[in-house]
């Protein structure tokens, strides 16, 4: 696989929702600043990475989004999966797709904090892209009641039918769930079937909740979090078969250790591949090519 990087003063990523940046993620807001980048420790060159879940169309990102993605490149990370948030992101993401056609990969859905009294509106539109291309999940869906509890039924309606078009288009669908994983655990066992698998994107929950989920053919979407001292989930990870991990960002949030705080990246997934190779006690190598297996088994690529 190839990558490019144009250099041109064009910003077609200025439309995306500027507020969801702000609230959208799993853990409490952070507040980003430019920095200077640490220097990067790539893996073996035939290695690929995989980042199942960033937001690459940020406008944190505005200022040095082609040196970024070239950051990533070097360490190995070659494969970026773009989820959905809301009707005014999608441009945003199709002008990333053209940016980076061999590295970008698109996903369809409503955000669940972006689930308001026009939700269905908002779904009308999901099911219409959805029917004019080609994408790879629909995503992220969920339910989040960390920000807002008074839209919780219609985040309930939009969860479910998200979940029946991913059914229908045979794509795997990717969990947003923030305080909601009872909410979110009735919905899948009441939807539960062979044809419904995916990804619990930034999964912080307990090892309980991690076994759960898995029994509904979720992988674990593992980032920053794992690095985390007061993460917990490393505390149990060992206990996870490894086919069951996918590698994610959800930059520009949730930076690992040592840039917790700052803006993350996706060339950052080498500290969270280190940390995992720590807690497996395997080689950082068998990290990078097992998540990158299974992230190809679940979006069929």
């Amino acid at each position: 696989m190839t990558f490019s990087v144009e250099n041109n003063n064009k910003n077609p990523f200025k439309s995306a929702s500027s507020t969801f940046y702000k609230k959208h993620h799993c853990k409490s807001p952070y507040y980003y600043r430019n920095f200077a980048f640490f220097k990067i420790r790539p893996l073996k060159p035939t290695i690929t990475i995989t980042d199942t879940h960033t937001h690459l169309y940020s406008e944190e990102f505005d200022q040095d989004r082609n040196e970024m993605m070239q950051r990533a490149i070097d360490a190995g990370v070659t494969r970026f999966f773009i989820p959905a948030i809301d009707a005014a992101a999608t441009q945003s993401m199709y002008d990333l797709e053209k940016d980076y056609p061999e590295n970008v990969f698109l996903m369809m859905g409503l955000h669940p904090t972006y689930v308001k009294d026009n939700y269905l509106d908002e779904l009308k539109h999901v099911e219409t892209e959805l029917a004019k291309r080609k994408f790879y999940a629909v995503g992220e869906i969920g339910i989040d009641l960390y920000w807002d509890k008074t839209h919780l039924k219609e985040q309930q309606i939009a969860f479910r039918r998200q979940i029946q078009l991913a059914k229908q288009y045979q794509l795997p669908i990717v969990i947003h769930c923030r305080e909601a994983f009872d909410e979110i655990f009735e919905i899948l066992e009441e939807e539960k079937s062979e044809d419904l698998f995916g990804i619990f994107h930034c999964f912080s929950g307990t090892l309980i909740q991690a076994q759960q989920a898995i029994s509904y053919n979720m992988k674990l979407g593992i980032g920053g979090v794992v690095t985390f001292k007061n993460g917990k989930i490393d505390q149990f990870m060992n206990q996870i078969d490894l086919k069951h991990i996918v590698l994610e960002t959800d930059s520009p949030y949730l930076a690992p250790i040592p840039y917790r705080g700052k803006r993350n990246e996706s060339s950052y997934l080498v500290n969270v591949i280190a940390k995992l190779a720590d807690i497996y006690d395997v080689s950082e190598e068998e990290i990078a090519s097992r998540t990158t297996q299974n992230s190809k088994d679940v979006f069929g690529i």
